[in-house]
């Protein structure tokens, strides 16, 4: 068992493949072995409480289990609300995966408006050894896509909206606005249109498709298709800062 405020940044010396789950009164740590590992609601029924004083917080709402000695750690979702990871996958009643080696936080959403956090870490071997980078330099995000600067400045276009930050719920803007804006900016180098600037953005996606990013093609959409294949595309470029908000630099209209 760990106490409340145990540190989700770090852990004690533990064998590779041991589960650490912390949630805000406390938490449980297990190594690689056959075991059952529950969290939810009901403090009494669970190794790790989360939610307990919100009623839509199932009262077993997820559970680890590991099958063997050095097996891997599989989440179960079994409570009513879905899981949220932090690739935004929602995991739902039923829905099960395996949990890998690091840090994972996951969020139950309650219909409330709340939020509750539990936090993973499964043991990997570069744990043992830890280095201190507190004084080192900050290190660019391990996957950046290479972008011309014409295409930034269509993305940047295309994602305003994303990187004002303003809007709760944004959308990319439609290949019309989108085209508007590039051409109102200095740093455009010819006229756009809206097929032009869709014709851009769909050669980066299909850059990123190629490298392996999921959700960028029609098929895996589904349809109706909508604006998901752009807002699949942005999230993509935001997540791994190959866009930021200085990029709105590039928008500023013509004197």
């Amino acid at each position: 068992m760990l106490p409340p405020g145990s540190p989700s940044d770090r852990v004690p010396p533990a064998p590779p493949g041991t589960i650490f789950v912390i949630g805000p009164q406390g938490g449980y740590a297990v190594p690689p072995r056959r075991y059952t590992l529950l969290f939810g609601r009901d403090r009494e029924d669970v190794h790790v409480p989360v939610g307990v004083d919100d009623p839509t917080v199932s009262r077993r709402h997820g559970v680890f289990t590991c099958a063997a000695t050095g097996g891997d750690w599989w989440l179960v979702n079994t409570g009513n609300l879905p899981i949220e990871l932090p690739d935004g996958v929602l995991m739902l009643t039923g829905h099960k995966r395996i949990v890998g080696p690091g840090y994972t936080p996951l969020v139950i959403n309650s219909s409330k408006r709340r939020s509750h956090l539990v936090e993973v870490r499964v043991v990997d071997g570069d744990d043992l050894h830890p280095r201190s980078t507190s004084s080192a330099d900050t290190a660019a995000p391990e996957t950046v896509y290479a972008l011309s600067p014409q295409e930034r400045l269509v993305l940047t276009a295309l994602a305003r909206r994303y990187l004002e930050g303003q809007d709760a719920f944004p959308l990319p803007l439609s290949w019309e606005d989108t085209a508007r804006l590039v051409n109102a900016s200095p740093y455009a180098t010819k006229s756009w249109t809206y097929k032009s600037v869709a014709n851009t953005a769909e050669d980066v996606r299909e850059r990123l498709r190629r490298r392996g990013v999921r959700g960028l093609t029609r098929d895996e959409v589904g349809e109706p298709v909508g604006s998901m294949l752009s807002v699949n595309l942005i999230r993509e470029l935001l997540r791994t800062a190959t866009l930021n908000a200085q990029d709105l630099e590039l928008l500023a209209e013509r004197s």
